[in-house]
């Protein structure tokens, strides 16, 4: 069977929009066969289920991953195959998330939605701040938008030391010791890569202004748990708010619950909903490429790993 230029399945789940996204498209949803060369894979925990399938279609030549980070898939896509993900899909609601988190951090809401007293008056603003964003992608171009009324002295930690627009500086991550005493907040925005992971452990922390706000909307294992929960308690930092763990999800009853001026939420910070909708676009963009019709968003370098 020869393979169909716009045949393409979907694996292991569909929904409905993700179909109706192949349609408008004007490419035929199919069972996986060696008929079909694109695939839309939709199970970011299920790696080797991926590498299964590539591995029983050597026909396929596009595949489209589900989320913007794909750590879970480093060995998969080491295979000869068009890999795109959905980096900067969601840029909008994460970016939105993470300042949310930082605002709550510098108006003390961990303390105040927890006590029954009137308390102490406490305050610390976004305006005229220093801030540090760990990561050159489109989360952290959202931010950086979303931090322009606040006059914030935006400072971004990249891969490439390359200008960042709307920073005032750009460096590279084997800087990052050397600037982050300068910021009144920190916002993790970057891949999970080798590079990163455990990244932020107790000796970086060190590196904070015990005022300073840390803010991880990236993946959990870029930070040491434990580093963070004695940074927290020890005063190194001002407080934490976090999107993502590791462990993840975060057991009931783990020390960072209970660490000082925390905020934890569920990997929330982009919801079903609206990663669905999100991602159908990408499928949009994507397919269009596929058939030649449009540029490619999202494509993933192996060598990088994102």
């Amino acid at each position: 069977m020869s393979v169909v230029a716009n045949k393409v399945a979907i694996e292991p789940k569909s929904f409905p929009a993700y179909e109706q996204a192949v349609v408008d498209s004007n490419c035929v949803l199919a069972p996986l066969d060696d008929s079909v060369g694109a695939l839309i894979w939709t199970d970011y925990g299920n790696p080797q289920g991926l590498a299964d399938a590539i591995a029983n279609n050597p026909q396929l030549t596009f595949v489209q991953l589900p989320f913007a980070g794909v750590d879970a898939f480093s060995e998969v896509i080491q295979l000869p195959v068009r890999f795109a993900c959905a980096k900067g899909s969601y840029r909008e609601p994460v970016a939105e998330h993470a300042l949310a988190l930082a605002l709550s951090l510098a108006r003390i809401i961990p303390e105040r939605v927890k006590t029954k007293t009137w308390g102490r008056k406490f305050a610390d603003s976004l305006y005229d701040s220093k801030v540090l964003i760990v990561g050159g992608g489109g989360i952290s171009e959202e931010l950086v938008k979303l931090l322009t009324p606040f006059r914030a002295e935006i400072t971004v930690v990249r891969n490439q030391n390359i200008p960042f627009q709307g920073a005032k500086r750009t460096v590279g991550l084997e800087v990052l010791g050397g600037v982050l005493g300068e910021a009144d907040f920190v916002f993790l925005a970057c891949s999970l890569t080798d590079k990163t992971k455990g990244l932020f452990d107790l000796e970086t922390f060190r590196k904070f202004k015990p005022t300073a706000y840390f803010v991880n909307i990236a993946r959990g294992p870029i930070v040491v748990t434990g580093d963070l929960v004695e940074a927290l308690n020890a005063g190194l930092i001002a407080g934490a708010g976090v999107d993502v763990t590791d462990p993840e999800p975060l057991p009931d009853g783990h020390p960072l619950w209970e660490a000082k001026n925390i905020i934890i939420t569920p990997h929330s910070a982009d919801t079903n909903a609206q990663v669905i909708r999100l991602f159908s676009e990408r499928i949009r963009e994507n397919l269009a490429a596929y058939q030649g019709l449009g540029p490619w968003s999202g494509l993933v370098d192996p060598e990088l790993g994102y």
